[in-house]
């Protein structure tokens, strides 16, 4: 391993590397280890309503494509698709959609066959960056390596007039209305927590990788991403991640629920906090969200291993701050990091409890579907860890068309415009950090 001689970032580098168009399917993942660039695609696996597509590339490129329905729930089917790579070793990334979890919920009604739940791809290459800005790399020729490394001295600029901050205060999806629907939903006693969330038109071509840049130097993410799988882009700068498997089996979860703004000044911030920790609303929202959280491990966790490690500490996480826990448990024999996953997917923080009205709810609900937003970027590897980081603070796009998308918890407590107002907290996340791409030139 080689340090880089000057003091460029790691979101600096891995912005740079998906900027330059190393390889046309890419992802990047901030993890708590490092950065890792994960780049082209060895094998792909495609997961949709109905049916599981892997696609094998030998060393001439040329590709096999195997496809086959599936009756188990969508982890295993997960699962059992990369038990059949022929690989020994592997190392896999990509993303999972917030309609994952329609199959296992009751929501099957809501999607086509061919809707896309999942896609997944062990990378031709990966080059990883440590905290101290060594760089290690995995399948990459002397050529390649020789060009990432100069790419990395010599990292993306992003020009003032090319950020293009995006007002989030309209609402012309009737936000309020919809969450004045569920909080009567809540009353009647349909479910206790839903999140409802809307989406944002970006009316501009975004590039993604510039923005990837700007948003993490501005944000303290818990997790942060940015990739280019199938023709969909992102890029985000997660508060929280939805669970995680280790080698040695343990399971974590952190849910996050309870916002209030942060970046303000060091008083509003410090105001800000006070208010959340002492208001009802946020305390119950979270307080439910962790007993959900207990039972979902204990689930698949030895018994008497499941423990809240810590409780209802204040995180800052960008231009929000949120009440936030860690609850933790030993994974119990015969269950894999999948059937944690399974266990633990949507999150309890971007669906609700219990979960299956809630996701009902937030099929009927919501003006718009999800796709990636609210599922997850998951890494996974065949020595049976996992993790997986929920899709938040995120901007989107696919072909012409670029988004941004953001929720906030409905209890019985909720007040619509106050519920409003939390997304556009949120939202402050990402939209003062877009930047322009060259499509963008002439339009409004």
């Amino acid at each position: 391993m080689t340090a880089i001689a000057t003091r460029v970032s790691q979101p600096e580098i891995c912005a740079t590397w998906a900027h330059a168009g190393l390889a046309e399917d890419h992802l990047v993942y901030e993890g708590t280890d490092g950065w890792v660039y994960a780049g082209g695609v060895r094998c792909e696996i495609v997961l949709t309503a109905s049916e599981v597509r892997v696609t094998s590339h030998d060393a001439e490129g040329r590709a096999q494509v195997r496809t086959s329905g599936y009756s188990v729930r969508p982890a295993q089917a997960l699962e059992e698709a990369l038990a059949g790579l022929d690989l020994d070793d592997w190392r896999v990334y990509g993303w999972i959609g917030f309609d994952f979890c329609a199959p296992f919920h009751g929501a099957t009604d809501h999607l086509d066959d061919d809707d896309e739940l999942a896609h997944l791809f062990v990378p031709e290459f990966e080059a990883f960056v440590d905290h101290s800005g060594d760089l290690r790399f995995v399948g990459v020729d002397p050529e390649l390596e020789a060009r990432m490394r100069s790419l990395a001295q010599n990292p993306l600029l992003v020009e003032d007039e090319a950020r293009r901050p995006l007002p989030v205060t309209e609402d012309p999806t009737g936000y309020r209305e919809r969450v004045a629907t569920a909080i009567d939903e809540i009353h009647a006693g349909r479910y206790e927590k839903v999140i409802i969330s809307r989406e944002v038109t970006v009316p501009f071509d975004v590039d993604i990788p510039a923005t990837y840049l700007t948003g993490r130097l501005a944000n303290t993410p818990a997790r942060s991403f940015t990739f280019r799988l199938g023709g969909l882009e992102a890029a985000g700068f997660s508060p929280e991640i939805v669970g995680s498997v280790d080698e040695s089996g343990l399971i974590t979860t952190e849910p996050v629920a309870g916002t209030r703004a942060h970046g303000v000044s060091p008083d509003a911030d410090a105001a800000a906090r006070v208010e959340l920790e002492n208001d009802d609303k946020e305390i119950v929202e979270h307080a439910i969200s962790v007993r959900t959280s207990c039972a979902e491990v204990a689930a698949v966790a030895v018994p008497g291993t499941t423990a809240v490690s810590e409780f209802m500490t204040v995180r800052p996480r960008g231009s929000v701050q949120h009440l936030a826990s860690t609850v933790v448990g030993q994974l119990a024999e015969p269950h894999s990091a999948w059937d944690a996953l399974q266990e633990l997917f949507p999150s309890v923080t971007a669906s609700g409890i219990p979960k299956a009205p809630a996701i009902d709810a937030i099929y009927r609900l919501e003006a718009s579907r999800r796709g990636v937003y609210s599922g997850a970027v998951v890494k996974a590897s065949s020595a049976g860890e996992l993790e997986a980081t929920l899709v938040l603070r995120s901007v989107y796009k696919k072909g012409d068309r670029s988004w941004l998308r953001a929720g906030a918890g409905i209890v019985r407590q909720s007040n619509p415009e106050r519920e409003f107002t939390e997304t556009c907290e949120k939202l402050g996340s990402v939209a003062p950090y877009l930047v322009a791409g060259s499509a963008s030139e002439g339009r409004a």
